[in-house]
C-alpha cells in the first residue's frame, strides 16, 4: 500500500475508535488483516460457543476453516445442508453463542453501526442475544452520516447478492431497484445508536486498510 494511504488509513482507524469507545463500545485498530485476526482469536477462549455472520472481511481471513478445526463449539451456517429447516435451526442456535463474529455494512463518523440483512441472523444477534459481539471492519466502513450509510448498503448490495448467488434485479443491472423478490437481500435494516445497554458487548477491531465490500 501506498505510504501515504496506509497513513491516512491510519488517522481513520484511530480516529474511528476513539468515538466509539466513547459510544461504550470496546473498539481497537490494527494495521493489517492478519493482525486482526489474531486479536480476535486472542478474544475466543477455546471451548466457547460460536457463531458468524455473512461477511466478506472474515471469509477473506479464511475464519470459516479455523473455526471447524480450532477447539470451538462451531454454529456452522456454511454447511452443505438445507435452508429450512436446518440452517434456520442453526441460525436460531446461534442467538444463545458465546460469541457473535461479524462484520458490518457502515459506520458512522458519529459511531453508529448500520446493517441490512436478508434473513436477519446477522444483525438480530448484533442487537442481542450471544454474550459477546466482535466486528471486524476496515476503514473502508466509515461514512460520513446515517444518509451516506444507506447510501452506501445501497451501493454495495448488487455486489453483495452476486457473492452469494442470489437472483435478484440488481445482479442484472448492478444497481439496487428496490424490488420486491423472494430473494431479495435488503430485508432488515438495524441501527445500533452505542453500545451503554450492555457496556463492553460489543467489541470492534477497525482494520487500517480497505478490507471487504
Amino acid at each position: 500500500m501506498d505510504k501515504m494511504k496506509k497513513w491516512k488509513n491510519l488517522c481513520k482507524a484511530k480516529d474511528i475508535v476513539e468515538v466509539l469507545n466513547k459510544k461504550h463500545f470496546k473498539a481497537s485498530y490494527v494495521e493489517t488483516l492478519e493482525e486482526a485476526r489474531d486479536k480476535l482469536l486472542e478474544m475466543i477462549e477455546e471451548g466457547a460457543s460460536v457463531a458468524i455472520g455473512g461477511s466478506t472481511t472474515l471469509s477473506e481471513m479464511g475464519l470459516v476453516d479455523i473455526l471447524r478445526n480450532g477447539k470451538y463449539k462451531f454454529f456452522d451456517r456454511y454447511q452443505d445442508l438445507p435452508f429450512d429447516p436446518d440452517i434456520v435451526e442453526i441460525h436460531r442456535k446461534s442467538l444463545t453463542a458465546d460469541f457473535l463474529v461479524t462484520g458490518t455494512n457502515a459506520i458512522t463518523k458519529n459511531g453508529e453501526l448500520v446493517n441490512t440483512d436478508c434473513t436477519g441472523n446477522r444483525v438480530a444477534p448484533m442487537i442481542f442475544g450471544p454474550k459477546n459481539v466482535i466486528i471486524v471492519t476496515g476503514v473502508n466502513k466509515i461514512v460520513g452520516s446515517l444518509e451516506d450509510a444507506f447510501k452506501r448498503i445501497r451501493e454495495i448490495a448488487p455486489m453483495n447478492a452476486k457473492r452469494i448467488k442470489h437472483e435478484t434485479p440488481c445482479v442484472e443491472t448492478g444497481t439496487c431497484v428496490d424490488c420486491d423478490c423472494k430473494k431479495r437481500i435488503c430485508n432488515f435494516t438495524t441501527i445500533i445508536h452505542n453500545g451503554i445497554k450492555f457496556e463492553g458487548r460489543i467489541k470492534i477491531i477497525i482494520i487500517a486498510d480497505e478490507i471487504g465490500y
